[in-house]
């Protein structure tokens, strides 16, 4: 087997600002797994948020090419990965899962378990700006066919903002993430003065758990956590606490690690949301392969970049959609 990898840049077609940060472009790498002949391909961001950079990446993914060169099979390879960063973890194992898929002349989704797979909305990301310009852009979107907006939130104008995309979005599902920039007592006075919201994702900063208990009491709509639901044990943790955690390839380790996650959130009574960062449609596609397990769907990264070096998973109409390829079914532009 061999690793081989490639560095490119990301630019974003406008900056988008949530409540921690502005972001105008991501580094963006590559993976290449090759076995007999065929190439599986997965894709890692960097992210200040995960720590990730590129020479961090390319570093470990240096480490990582004599352990994948002397692996005879893809299943050899998975039994021997050392300990990696969630994000370079769900970039090779995407390109693995591509690998087989590509070998079995299958896509992924079929591959997991899902032989069958429908279009599917997604939601796009609409970040913190004035009313005017968020009520501008939901109305374009809404215009291209978008039924699912999230709002990001988090600034002293949350309420005029979102009210304003209401109204240029009358029947669209509005999801609101303030990543973490609410309290507990902020998120029921923002909510209870707005109409029409789907759900609130990750309201409060991480580990806030008590905070979360009191306001799943009071908060009249279904709470989504995903910074605090990385890993199984924190989605069984947060049981009776939240309606729903957003499972992140990139942070939880890919599609593997997601499925683990999927079925222990549906066992303990949670629903899914399929989110993301930013990243090309190959960085993207390994998600969309498991749209049928989730309520709510944010796989916008793609759309938020301004060159994608690749394409096949759709989205551009608010519609994700697959074309029943081999693999991941993504192709290079």
């Amino acid at each position: 087997m061999r690793l081989d990898w490639t560095v490119y840049g990301l630019e974003l077609r406008t900056p988008l600002r949530i409540s921690r940060s502005v972001m105008a472009r991501r580094d963006a790498v590559r993976v290449v797994v090759g076995w007999d002949g065929v190439r599986g391909h997965g894709e890692v961001v960097s992210s200040r948020y995960y720590g990730l950079d590129v020479a961090r990446i390319t570093g470990l993914l240096r480490d990582l090419a004599p352990v994948v060169g002397s692996s005879d099979s893809p299943d050899e390879l998975r039994a021997r990965l050392p300990e990696l960063p969630p994000g370079v973890l769900a970039a090779v194992d995407a390109a693995l899962h591509d690998l087989v898929a590509l070998r079995a002349g299958v896509p992924v989704h079929a591959a997991v378990g899902v032989p069958q797979w429908t279009d599917v909305p997604t939601a796009y990301t609409i970040g913190i700006g004035s009313p005017a310009e968020a009520a501008a852009q939901a109305a374009g979107l809404v215009a291209r066919g978008f039924t699912v907006l999230k709002v990001k939130v988090g600034s002293e104008d949350d309420v005029a903002r979102v009210a304003a995309v209401r109204a240029a979005a009358p029947d669209a599902r509005l999801i609101l993430d303030p990543n973490g920039g609410w309290t507990a007592e902020e998120t029921v006075r923002v909510v209870e003065r707005l109409t029409g919201v789907d759900a609130v994702e990750q309201p409060l900063p991480p580990g806030r758990w008590d905070d979360l208990a009191w306001l799943r009491e009071r908060c009249p709509v279904p709470l989504i956590a995903d910074e605090d639901a990385a890993a199984v044990a924190d989605v069984r943790a947060l049981a009776g606490l939240v309606d729903g955690v957003n499972v992140k390839l990139a942070k939880c380790g890919g599609i593997t690690a997601a499925l683990e996650i999927i079925d222990v959130a549906r066992a303990c009574g949670l629903d899914v949301m399929l989110g993301c960062l930013v990243a090309s449609s190959l960085g993207i596609a390994p998600a969309v392969h498991l749209t049928g397990h989730a309520r709510w769907v944010d796989l916008d990264g793609h759309l938020l970049v301004a060159d994608d070096p690749w394409t096949g998973i759709g989205g551009e109409d608010g519609t994700l959609r697959l074309a029943g390829a081999p693999g991941l079914g993504v192709v290079a532009r």
